[in-house]
Parts: structure tokens; C-alpha cells; sequence
């Protein structure tokens, strides 16, 4: 991966590198290899393999904290699983509600990410898809929500106080990531950032 991104940036000009993984961040670090992807991913040195200052969030996180408006906001990720994210106040909790237990022993993610799109088909996975919103809804009262990830465009209405998120605003999210930081200024006028929690 590495060895990829510097091919594909060796004419940038960068000073530091916001990484956003799809897994468990703890401490700047991947907490347990990916679902999805080839191992190697915990343990690694991300900084010196870059040579560059580095920081890591979970991917949904990034997405979130580049889709923040202000107040409480809950970002859900339709993609391969369901990423997820809250943010109040400015301040980023990332969260894996994903692998929580759902419905008959299966998690959230068995029924609204990848699989369970395959296996109930369209029309069903879109009613899971407002049962899981309610649901966790009424358990973290957001002020809206923002729905993201590579499956979202099969929805054919967004519930209340719901928006569309783009995958572009994890670029966002990762020049949030410096601010306040020692890093350089990425453009004049940047929305209210969102704080991590440390």
C-alpha cells in the first residue's frame, strides 16, 4: 500500500499523511487486522514508511469528521460492513456498531452491509436499512444523520434528518485531522472543525 501511494504521489508536495482504515484505531495504530484486506496492517510504522508525520483513523471516522456540520451528528456507512461514527459538539467518537448483535444471532452489519444486501435482496435490505437507522436513532438522539459508503446510492428515500454523504469528504476529514496542528494551511475558508477525542 505504501509502496503504491508514494508511486502515485512521487510529484506531490506534502508535509503529512492522514490515513483512514477500515478497522479498530487505537492510540494512532490499527488495533486488529482488516476484515477486508491482506494483513500486515497492525504493528506497522506508518511514519517512517512514509517518512512523513502520520495519523490514522477508522475510514467511517475520516468521512464523518469531513461531513460535520456542527452538533450532534451520527455518520453511518452503507459499504462491504456498516461503519459508523458520532460526533457531538465537535468532539469524534469513532464506534463499531457495526459488529453489534442485531437480529437472529447476526450483527448490524450482516444485515444492512455487503452480505446482507446479497442475501435479502434490494427491497428488504432497504427496510433493514430504516430499522437499523431508527434504531440506533433512538439510542444516540442525533441532530441529523449522515449516510455514506459505497451502498447508499440504492436507497431510494433518506428518513428524516437524514443526508447523503460523499466519499470525497474523507479528504476533507483528513485535512481536519491537522487543524490546529503544525501542519500547513489546506485552504482560506474550512468549515467548523470537529475535535478527536484524545
Amino acid at each position: 500500500m505504501v509502496k503504491g501511494v508514494k508511486e502515485m504521489t512521487a510529484d506531490w508536495t506534502y508535509d503529512v499523511v492522514s490515513l483512514g482504515y477500515p478497522g479498530q484505531v487505537v492510540h494512532n495504530m490499527p488495533a486488529h487486522e482488516p476484515v477486508n484486506l491482506g494483513k500486515g496492517w497492525v504493528g506497522f510504522d506508518y511514519e517512517a514508511a512514509f517518512g512523513r508525520p502520520t495519523k490514522i483513523i477508522n475510514d467511517a471516522a475520516m468521512q464523518a469528521l469531513g461531513s460535520y456540520d456542527g452538533g450532534r451528528m451520527l455518520f453511518l456507512g452503507l459499504g462491504t460492513g456498516l461503519g459508523s461514527a458520532m460526533i457531538v459538539d465537535g468532539v469524534l467518537e469513532p464506534m463499531e456498531l457495526g459488529h453489534l448483535p442485531y437480529k437472529k444471532r447476526l450483527t448490524y452489519e450482516d444485515f444492512v452491509g455487503q452480505r446482507g444486501l446479497k442475501r435479502l435482496g434490494k427491497k428488504r435490505w432497504r427496510i433493514e436499512v430504516a430499522e437499523v437507522i431508527n434504531t440506533v436513532r433512538a439510542a444516540l438522539l442525533p441532530d441529523y444523520i449522515v449516510l455514506g459508503g459505497g451502498n447508499v446510492k440504492l436507497l431510494k428515500e433518506l428518513p428524516p434528518d437524514a443526508r447523503l454523504g460523499d466519499n470525497a469528504n474523507a479528504f476533507t476529514g483528513g485535512f481536519r485531522l491537522w487543524e490546529g496542528t503544525e501542519a500547513p494551511s489546506q485552504s482560506a475558508k474550512k468549515p467548523s472543525p470537529a475535535r478527536r477525542r484524545k
